[in-house]
């Protein structure tokens, strides 16, 4: 991550974390990596509720949205920094291997969403060829 600019006055308040927000929405951070079977994303969404995540799926792209209720704020009397984003969050991922839309599945636990997505088999097939008659 880039270092927050003297000119930004809300550097020093909010750190490095401005360069994780886009418009009105904040982007978690996560991880794609790869099995001998599926295409693996972890996204870090401590504190999100499952009925406030939605997943999709659209052509190769993985769709994550939702939103993160804002902690307690009523025993605040002077806040010296702010680092951990609530609000609404998008994040799109673009998955490169081909995988099963209709085998895609995930799990929220220990503050991780975590999608599994079955890659398709490049297994070979045979075509039959047919003749002329």
């Amino acid at each position: 991550m880039s270092h927050p600019k003297q000119s930004d006055p809300f550097a020093e308040l909010y750190g490095d974390f401005s360069d994780r927000l886009r418009g009105d929405r904040w982007q978690p951070d996560a991880d794609v990596f790869e099995t001998d079977d599926e295409i693996v994303v972890r996204v870090e969404l401590s504190g999100v509720r499952s009925e406030d995540l939605r997943v999709t799926v659209d052509g190769s792209v993985l769709g994550i949205s939702g939103v993160r209720a804002p902690g307690d704020s009523a025993e605040v009397k002077r806040l010296h920094q702010m680092e951990i984003a609530s609000g609404p969050f998008e994040r799109r991922i673009s998955v490169p291997v081909a995988f099963d839309r209709d085998r895609v599945s995930a799990h929220i636990a220990d503050g991780f969403l975590t999608i599994r997505l079955v890659k398709r088999s490049p297994g070979q097939r045979n075509v039959k060829v047919e003749a002329e008659r």
